[in-house]
């Protein structure tokens, strides 16, 4: 319902029964300087897509958040955090806006799985054989309504497809949850 947002096309958002499923390639923050330029924008699209989903998250339905976030969480999500601090991605503001997310009730569903694995990337620069080292960040991630977690079963990060510099992610979820 934004001109200036849609205008990307950056949502997909589907039912299947009473699962809401939200596709989403969340803003880089990135300007076209290599700056910080749009790091703005993407708080404001996180917020509006939160707002957005909002109601459905207090009606208790299940609900998935999935797709490039553009964001590591936390510091255990990136090979090098201390040198990505001023970096976009990993800015402490946009980890803010994550954190914000996890405090109205959305699950990281990485993390309620696997809470301390390290190593687990989705995304790794071109250069300098990152992907090869695995010096990368997870920044495509499942967030879970509360009701929605409670029928995860199984995360998981593909990192073994190439083609891209990110790699799939997917979750299982019990079949009942269509019908929950």
């Amino acid at each position: 319902g934004d001109p200036e947002m849609d205008k990307e096309g950056r949502l997909q958002i589907v039912r299947l029964g009473s699962l809401i499923i939200a596709n989403v390639y969340f803003p880089n923050g990135s300007g076209y300087q290599r700056d910080n330029g749009r790091v703005p924008f993407k708080l404001a699209f996180y917020r509006k897509l939160s707002e957005y989903l909002q109601r459905w998250l207090d009606e208790n339905q299940p609900i998935v958040v999935i797709g490039d976030f553009n964001t590591a969480p936390e510091p255990i999500d990136l090979a090098r955090p201390r040198e990505n601090e001023k970096t976009s991605g990993f800015l402490p503001e946009e980890r803010e806006e994550i954190a914000r997310w996890k405090s109205l009730g959305w699950i990281d569903a990485f993390r309620l799985l696997y809470p301390d694995r390290k190593g687990a990337y989705t995304w790794w620069r071109w250069t300098h054989n990152a992907r090869e080292r695995n010096i990368g960040w997870r920044i495509d991630l499942a967030m879970l309504s509360p009701k929605a977690a409670s029928f995860l079963k199984e995360v998981h990060i593909h990192h073994e497809v190439m083609g891209s510099d990110h790699c799939p992610v997917s979750i299982e979820l019990d079949d009942g949850i269509c019908k929950s």
